[in-house]
């Protein structure tokens, strides 16, 4: 990459490590978007020779995720097709997103689970990011704020079952909080005795 680089933009006098700092830090800040990083990559690469295009293209793309994905332990995409690997992650990833979006679109409030509070681990963000995108079109598409907040809620219990947190059965802690208490019951039946007798 940094060969490549050089032969780019010779001008610029940079070392490789900070080369890959840089790459790396724009890939986990998500300044650009999997789209705007793979236009760049296409504009960049033909505007070297043939030869050195065809030995660094298939490299900076393999560097590019191994620098992710030795800080963040996920497959996380700088471009979207660049192997298989990837490319099953980021499937994946979006077939869990559209269930659970789907699952959550018909779901009434009281049954929506209540989902845990997700530690800011790399791991975590790296998933937030990649998730982020996709959810572009659903949210142009969105007529309300019930339809976005459904979106939004099925977004979230997407991240939560691809980190693998654990999540409580729908419905079930709102059935609970809504019995009524052994107590309050007692208490009610001796109010509506006194009641009766009163009005004897």
């Amino acid at each position: 990459m940094h060969r490549l680089f050089a032969e780019l933009e010779p001008s610029l006098s940079v070392t490789e490590q900070n080369l890959a700092d840089r790459v790396r830090y724009i890939l986990r800040s998500n300044i650009f978007g999997d789209a705007e990083l793979e236009r760049l990559r296409r504009e960049a690469i033909p505007s070297s020779n043939g030869n050195a295009t065809a030995g660094n293209a298939a490299p900076l793309d393999a560097q590019q995720t191994a620098y992710v994905d030795a800080d963040i332990n996920i497959p996380f995409v700088a471009n979207s097709d660049d192997d298989g690997i990837v490319s099953h992650e980021l499937e994946k990833m979006r077939s869990i997103l559209e269930e659970s979006m789907l699952e959550t679109r018909s779901m009434p409030l009281e049954n929506r689970p209540r989902l845990p509070r997700i530690p800011l681990s790399k791991r975590n963000r790296a998933v937030v990011r990649a998730l982020n995108p996709m959810l572009v079109t659903y949210l142009e598409a969105s007529r309300d704020l019930c339809e976005t907040d459904s979106i939004l809620f099925g977004a979230a219990l997407a991240v939560c079952r691809i980190i693998g947190a654990k999540l409580p059965v729908a419905g079930r802690a709102t059935q609970k909080s809504s019995a009524i208490p052994a107590w309050r019951k007692r208490i009610e039946d001796r109010i509506a005795k006194a009641r009766a007798l009163s009005a004897d």
